[in-house]
């Protein structure tokens, strides 16, 4: 009997884990397997945006449409991202993950590089979009700048008319060479997955995970709650899917994110699952999966809330509501203004931190087990970038599939 390509990425997560429990640090000696495979992810990522976007806005031919598509786009970006950090708060107020601990700080030195760099305002975030160098932009992958570039291309092929056919054409047959790649590149996900995951779960043991297991278990529930209620009730709502299909479909895309903790470099996965899975049709995918790689923090909001209520919660200290509102507010502006940024969920977190007073060196706390947050806030990430693709995909009439 042949085995699914999602049920092989399973196997090969449990094996991960079980390996690494088992070897420990030893286990590293794949690892080589997963930078491997991630190398081959982020190679194509650039072409992919760029081909696919170019297609999907110069078949469109309709500006009107594409800004109608954008702005549905952003606005549920924004909404489930407030929701989600007020799930992230709930969920921590009740768990009480800093209450009685008793840990030395884990990185002083971590919370003080987050805190020494400065996020670009959401001003310069936007005028950032626009590149100096479209080339420079692809070569170092720069996805809102190539987003920019790609909409200029295909507006301008829909403007000019039958003397820019041959310039769709390369794009359309290029986009289709993309498309070959990343499911040839997909065949290797299972021994990418245990390369990736297995010498994670070897270095963070026991020992490290134990006193901070309730942080932990704070942040899985609410990521839990929030895909349960928040992305079933989209997709059934306006994509008429089954959430049922819908998280199958997404599954492979969500466990290549765990394993990478990287939005960027499971763009390919995220739109090959969308498209092929889904239904989503490529001009909806090519443009709402990028932008949410880059703007959609819901797993990132989750983390705030629950790291806000701990960090409180160890120093003794109470938080009013309107500290609390604050919270809400400065997650969503922040997921705009550090859009694009490396490390943007550390980032983010001393910007809540200092609008509400709380000690940045409370960062450091956490820190021992980031790369394990991490990991479980962009699954959630990907997973709400694709309850995107299909409620706007089902509000245009690009949703194929639909049960």
């Amino acid at each position: 009997m042949k085995v699914n390509l999602v049920t092989q990425i399973f196997i090969a997560f449990v094996a991960a884990i079980i390996l690494g429990v088992i070897f420990g640090n030893s286990i590293d000696v794949i690892a080589p397997l997963g930078d491997l495979f991630l190398r081959l992810i982020k190679f194509i990522i650039a072409p992919l945006i760029l081909a696919t976007l170019v297609v999907g806005v110069s078949s469109s031919g309709d500006p009107k449409q594409l800004g109608r598509m954008g702005a549905k786009t952003i606005i549920y970006y924004l909404l489930t991202t407030a929701l989600a950090i007020i799930i992230g708060l709930a969920v921590a107020f009740a768990f009480s993950p800093g209450k009685g601990l008793d840990i030395s700080a884990g990185n002083t030195e971590m919370a003080k590089e987050a805190a020494a760099q400065e996020p670009p305002g959401t001003i310069e975030t936007l005028l950032n979009i626009v590149p100096e160098n479209p080339f420079s932009a692809l070569a170092e992958a720069n996805i809102l700048q190539i987003i920019f570039f790609a909409l200029f291309i295909g507006l301008a092929i829909t403007l000019v008319g039958e003397k820019a056919q041959p310039i769709y054409r390369f794009f359309d047959g290029f986009a289709e060479i993309m498309y070959k790649i990343t499911g040839i590149i997909m065949k290797f996900a299972p021994i990418g997955v245990l390369g990736l995951v297995a010498p994670v779960v070897g270095e963070y043991g026991l020992s490290v995970l134990l006193p901070l297991i309730k942080v932990i278990l704070a942040v899985l529930v609410a990521c839990i709650i929030h895909a349960a209620l928040v992305y079933s009730s989209a997709v059934k709502l306006y994509g008429k899917m089954s959430p049922l299909t819908f998280f199958k479909g997404i599954s492979p895309a969500a466990i290549v994110a765990f394993s990478t903790a990287s939005s960027a470099g499971t763009l390919p996965v995220t739109i090959k699952n969308a498209q092929e899975n889904l239904g989503v049709s490529n001009r909806i995918s090519s443009f709402v999966l990028p932008l949410g790689a880059t703007i959609n923090m819901d797993g990132t909001a989750i983390y705030q809330g629950v790291s806000v209520i701990f960090i409180a919660q160890f120093y003794d200290l109470n938080l009013s509501f309107v500290q609390l509102l604050t919270v809400v507010l400065t997650t969503v502006l922040a997921s705009i203004g550090t859009a694009g940024v490396p490390g943007a969920g550390l980032i983010m977190l001393t910007m809540v931190l200092t609008s509400i007073g709380l000690p940045l060196e409370g960062i450091a706390l956490i820190a021992g087990i980031d790369r394990i947050l991490d990991m479980l806030r962009t699954s959630v990430n990907i997973v709400g970038d694709a309850s995107a693709a299909v409620v706007v995909a089902g509000s245009e009439k690009e949703l194929r599939h639909q049960n």
